[in-house]
């Protein structure tokens, strides 16, 4: 729903479902986790020295202990439910928090639950 001055709610067309699915694993849990606080539960990135784009697959696989195939797709289920933001830097993609769907879904379950 676009209102008037062009905002456009983040609660319309929201998958709730997808996003408690994305959240039953543990470990896609914990990433989200992780990704709240980059600078504190990864190493820094030493060709951009920030955060800024997330962090690096690469370091969120090495974490977890997982193997890169399963990262891969809990990155890619928490994706599908709009739960990180990936950026694609040469050869890498870089995750971080959606911060937005993650505050209207907060939002949608203090309200409607």
């Amino acid at each position: 729903m676009t209102q008037a001055s062009g905002y456009q709610n983040p609660l319309v067309g929201m998958n709730i479902l997808k996003i408690h699915k994305a959240l039953a694993n543990e470990s896609r849990f914990q990433i989200l986790q992780w990704l709240k606080n980059p600078a504190e539960n990864f190493p820094p990135h030493k060709q951009h020295g920030h955060f800024n784009d997330g962090v690096c697959g690469v370091f969120i696989q090495e974490k977890s202990g997982l193997s890169q195939s399963t990262v891969s797709h809990f990155l890619s289920v928490l994706q599908q439910a709009e739960l990180v933001i990936p950026t694609r830097i040469g050869k890498w993609t870089y995750y971080k928090r959606n911060e937005e769907t993650i505050k209207a879904y907060l939002q949608l379950i203090k309200t409607e639950l």
